[in-house]
C-alpha cells in the first residue's frame, strides 16, 4: 500500500511537498503539519452511488430547474437565506463559542421536522444532552427529529444514504474525522475531506446540509479557506455574550442576497427572532447625553440609542472610553467638536456607549455621537432627537447612503426632530440651533 506525504498549513491550507518553517501563503511560522494520504486504490468508498457520464450542453438545451426551498420557521433566518433553505445546498454556519449556533440549528431542525425528515448529527454532545436541550427550547413535543452522535465522516455518509432525510445538520465539521486520512479531527485534511464528501452526497441526492464551523481567535472560519469556497452559503452568527442580541449575517450566498441580516434575542427558552429591533436598542431615557441614530444592517434601517457622559477631568490626559463604537473614530469626532464648535472637551473625560450592546461602524452615526457629547457637556436634553449624517474633518455634514430609508424609519416610529444634511451644512450650525 502506497501513501502520499505532503505538508499542509493549518491556518490557510497551503500544500507543500516538503516541510517549511514559514508558510509562503499566510506568513505564519510552524503551521505546516505532515499529512499522509493513502493510495486512491486503497481508500474506503464513502459514497457508493455511481455517477452517470456527464456531457456538456448548450445553454439553450438546458431546461430551467426551479429550486424548492425549505422554510426554517424563523422569518429572520429565511430572509437571510433568500427565502429558505434550498434543497441540495450546503450551508456553513460559523460563530464564536457559546454564541448560540447549536441552539439556533436545533430549533430550526425541530421546526422543519414537523413536516419533513431532519437528521441532526452532533459530534460534541450525546443523544441525552441533545434531548435535554430540545425539551428546554421546544414548544412542540411531537416533533420527530432524528438525532445521533457520530464523529466518523464515513459513518455519517452511510447514515444519510440509508435514511435519505430532507435536511442534515452537522454539529460540527471540526469534530468529523475519517480513517482514510491521518491527522486528528479539525486538521486541514480532515475538514477538507469531510466537506467534499458532504457536498458530493448533497448534490447527488438533493439533500440540504447545514454545517457548523468553529472560528479562530481572529474571528475567521477555522480550517482551510477552501471550505468557504466549497459551500453554497456562508453565514456568521455574532453578538456580545453579556447581551442577548444576536445578528445573523450572510457572507456568501449562491441562492440569495448577501446584504440581509437576521436579528435574534438569546433567551432561556432559546432563540427568539426580533422583528422590531428598536425594542432592544431604545430606552425611555430623558436625561442629557442621550441621542438616537439611524443605522443600517444590510438593507434594514433601525434606530439605536447613543449615550454620552462628559465630566471634568483631574487627569493631565482626560479619559476617552468608547463602548460599541471605534475608539479612534470617537477621538476624531471630539477633535472636530473642539476645533470647529469650540466645545471644551479637552478638559473632560468622555464616555460613549451604544445601548443594547450593538457595535456601530456606520459613518452615518457620527452626528448622533457628536450630539450626545454636546448634550452631556451643555446638560441639554435631546432624547427625542435623531441625528443622521457623516461628519467630516472640516466640520461639514455629509449625506450618508440610504438617507431616505433612515428618515422614513424614524418618522414611522413617531420621531419628528430629525437632523440631516438637508437642513444643515455644518456641525457648528446644528449645535447652535439647540
Amino acid at each position: 500500500m502506497k501513501s502520499l506525504t505532503s505538508f499542509v498549513c493549518q491556518e490557510c491550507g497551503y500544500d507543500s511537498p516538503k516541510f517549511l518553517g514559514k508558510c509562503p501563503e499566510c506568513g505564519e511560522w510552524n503551521t505546516l503539519k505532515e499529512l499522509r494520504i493513502k493510495d486512491a486504490s486503497d481508500l474506503k468508498p464513502a459514497f457508493l452511488d455511481s455517477q452517470e457520464r456527464v456531457e456538456p450542453h448548450t445553454l439553450s438545451e438546458i431546461s430551467e430547474e426551479k429550486k424548492t426551498r425549505i422554510t426554517t420557521g424563523f422569518s429572520e433566518f429565511d430572509n437571510v437565506l433568500g427565502g429558505g433553505i434550498v434543497s441540495g445546498s450546503v450551508i456553513l454556519l460559523a460563530g464564536d463559542p457559546g454564541i448560540g449556533k447549536s441552539t439556533l440549528l436545533l430549533q430550526t431542525g425541530l421546526n422543519i421536522s414537523e413536516k419533513l425528515k431532519v437528521l441532526y448529527i452532533s459530534g460534541e454532545e450525546s443523544d441525552a444532552q441533545i434531548k435535554i436541550r430540545a425539551e428546554r427550547i421546544s414548544k412542540n413535543k411531537k416533533a420527530e427529529l432524528l438525532v445521533t452522535s457520530i464523529t466518523s465522516t464515513d459513518a455519517v455518509i452511510s447514515e444519510v444514504e440509508k435514511i435519505r432525510p430532507d435536511l442534515v445538520i452537522i454539529d460540527s465539521i471540526q469534530m468529523m474525522e475519517s480513517e482514510n486520512l491521518t491527522g486528528l479531527s479539525g486538521s486541514v485534511g480532515q475538514v477538507r475531506y469531510a466537506a467534499s464528501q458532504f457536498i458530493k452526497i448533497a448534490k447527488t441526492l438533493n439533500i440540504a446540509f447545514i454545517i457548523v464551523g468553529h472560528v479562530t481567535k481572529e474571528g475567521m472560519v477555522a480550517g482551510p479557506m477552501v471550505l468557504s469556497h466549497m459551500v453554497d452559503t456562508v453565514l456568521f452568527l455574532e453578538g456580545e455574550k453579556n447581551t442577548g442580541t444576536r445578528i445573523l449575517r450572510s457572507l456568501k450566498n449562491r441562492f440569495g442576497p448577501v446584504d440581509e441580516v437576521g436579528i435574534f434575542a438569546m433567551e432561556g427558552s432559546g432563540m427568539r427572532e426580533v422583528k422590531n429591533p428598536e425594542e432592544l436598542f431604545l430606552t425611555d431615557a430623558k436625561s442629557p447625553g442621550s441621542v438616537l441614530v439611524a443605522t443600517m444592517e444590510g438593507t434594514r434601517s433601525f434606530l439605536v440609542e447613543v449615550q454620552a457622559l462628559a465630566v471634568y477631568s483631574k487627569l493631565p490626559m482626560p479619559r476617552r472610553v468608547a463602548s460599541g463604537i471605534d475608539y479612534k473614530r470617537l477621538e476624531l469626532l471630539l477633535a472636530v467638536l473642539q476645533k470647529h464648535c469650540r466645545l471644551p472637551v479637552e478638559q473632560m473625560d468622555i464616555y460613549v456607549n451604544v445601548a443594547g450592546g450593538l457595535k456601530l461602524s456606520d459613518p452615518a452615526t457620527d452626528l448622533g455621537i457628536c450630539l450626545a457629547v454636546f448634550s452631556s457637556v451643555k446638560n441639554i436634553t435631546l432624547s427625542k432627537t435623531v441625528g443622521i449624517a457623516e461628519v467630516g474633518l472640516l466640520g461639514e455634514l455629509r449625506t450618508p447612503s440610504f438617507l431616505d430609508k433612515r428618515v422614513s424609519q424614524a418618522k414611522k416610529l413617531g420621531f419628528t426632530k430629525i437632523v440631516t444634511p438637508k437642513h444643515f451644512e455644518t456641525l457648528d450650525s446644528v449645535l447652535k440651533s439647540f
